[in-house]
């Protein structure tokens, strides 16, 4: 016996949903929500996402690309012909024929004779003058202190000098016949790292020029002056004082020569002196 037909449900057309059924439904993600959901932080605990590799992949080819072009230009540079250098012996010097020159005397070192005792260098005191009463109980040296009391900023000076590489001073002076008085002081220094000297006569000759001094070139110095004052050097005293003043050098040995009187002082008597010291030098 056959079995029983099953019944069919009525087949019509679909029954539209509701807006109950419509907004229950869940919706499908779209592109703007796939990409918010890749930028948003993993929550804490969860495994990291795996990077793409397509950065590691690029750096990669990028240091491939640097070696291989590295190796590429050392085989070029080794398939080439090496440079030839120039010779580092230097060539044979030729000899001249005349004979060498002969070496100086005593007397014509300069350095041998400003090595010795300064104070034998300086102007011996002329016939009839007298020896200035400053320098009694003076053995003809000044130390550095000594030096700097001359200047009215001694201790200014001290500095100064101490940077010059200060080495030395001598100093001689007598009373002349004529009414004036002279002083001689020679100061050498040691020009290891300055040229103490050469700053020395350049700073007094400028200083002696601005007070409106008369000058004259001391022959065969080149930069050495005499200064002759017109007025005296102070016309408040009880006797005007004239001076008159000369400054050069010989290698690291600065000349220093004052004359005062009461009288304005001859260019021929200052410059006497300087020239006649310079000879010792």
């Amino acid at each position: 016996m056959p079995p029983d037909p099953v019944p069919t449900e009525h087949q019509g057309p679909p029954e539209e949903p509701t807006a109950a059924e419509e907004r229950d439904r869940p919706q499908e993600p779209t592109a703007a929500d796939e990409l918010s959901v890749r930028d948003e932080p993993a929550p804490p605990g969860a495994a990291p996402r795996r990077r793409g590799r397509t950065v590691p992949l690029v750096a990669a080819a990028a240091a491939l690309g640097l070696i291989a072009g590295a190796c590429a230009g050392v085989l070029v540079q080794a398939g080439r012909e090496p440079t030839k250098l120039p010779p580092l012996s230097q060539g044979e010097l030729v000899r001249g024929e005349d004979d060498p020159p002969k070496p100086l005397t005593a007397a014509e070192d300069r350095r041998v004779r400003t090595e010795g005792d300064l104070r034998d260098l300086l102007l011996k005191k002329p016939r009839g003058a007298e020896k200035a009463d400053w320098l009694e109980g003076s053995d003809g040296w000044m130390d550095l202190p000594a030096y700097t009391s001359l200047y009215t900023d001694p201790r200014g000076m001290f500095e100064h000098l101490l940077r010059s590489e200060f080495r030395r001073a001598a100093i001689t002076g007598w009373e002349a016949d004529g009414g004036y008085f002279v002083e001689i002081r020679l100061v050498q220094y040691r020009q290891e790292e300055v040229l103490g000297a050469a700053e020395a006569y350049e700073g007094r000759q400028l200083s002696v020029r601005e007070e409106g001094a008369e000058d004259w070139e001391i022959p065969g110095t080149g930069s050495g002056r005499v200064f002759v004052h017109s007025r005296p050097l102070d016309r408040r005293g009880p006797v005007a004082l004239y001076t008159a003043e000369a400054y050069a050098r010989r290698g690291d040995i600065a000349m220093e020569i004052g004359v005062s009187g009461t009288r304005r002082i001859d260019k021929e008597v200052i410059m006497d002196l300087a020239e006649r010291q310079l000879e010792r030098l």
